[in-house]
């Protein structure tokens, strides 16, 4: 994920969680956005962390953010068209939206560890049945094009870089 974030870039992290990538890239960037359900809220002169959905709960202006990130969040998400729409509207001219999607042997895969209680804290019901396959599909009829398609984590996982048009 990191080599998509550029130097200067206003960035939107969506499910930023502990807020792991934004210290990651802090030292080259403009700023941050951080979004959670269970994020502490809080503010500083480069990085606001915000609680709640993305785009339910907030209103973000058009052309806000130059990069978006998804790290393993849109198999979370109940209507990943309206979050892909939104995502383009507030991407300025080039920006992109940087995006991880687990296949889905992972929720099989996370089903045992619970079971065996070797993992905690994590839900595979909230994936909504999801299907990786989707995922181009969805970005794309939001108006952003695909630029990088990858798998990584022994193919269990898949790293997607689409990006909306300078005009």
């Amino acid at each position: 994920m990191t080599p998509f974030v550029r130097a200067g870039d206003r960035l939107l992290d969506i499910g930023c969680h502990d807020r792991t990538l934004i210290n990651e890239v802090l030292g080259r960037i403009g700023s941050a956005t951080g979004v959670d359900l269970h994020v502490e809220p809080q503010k500083d002169e480069k990085v606001r962390l915000l609680r709640g959905k993305f785009p339910e709960d907030f209103d973000f202006g058009k052309n806000a953010f130059d990069c978006i990130s998804l790290l393993a969040v849109l198999e979370h998400v109940e209507d990943p068209g309206l979050l892909a729409r939104q995502c383009h509207r507030v991407l300025s001219p080039g920006g992109r939206v940087v995006l991880t999607v687990p296949h889905p042997l992972v929720d099989r895969i996370l089903d045992i560890l619970i079971f065996l209680r070797l993992v905690d804290g994590m839900a595979a019901e909230e994936h909504h049945g999801f299907d990786v396959r989707r995922t181009i599909p969805i970005f794309e009829k939001a108006g952003l094009m695909l630029r990088v398609q990858r798998r990584f984590q022994l193919g269990l996982n898949q790293l997607f870089v689409f990006e909306k048009s300078q005009t």
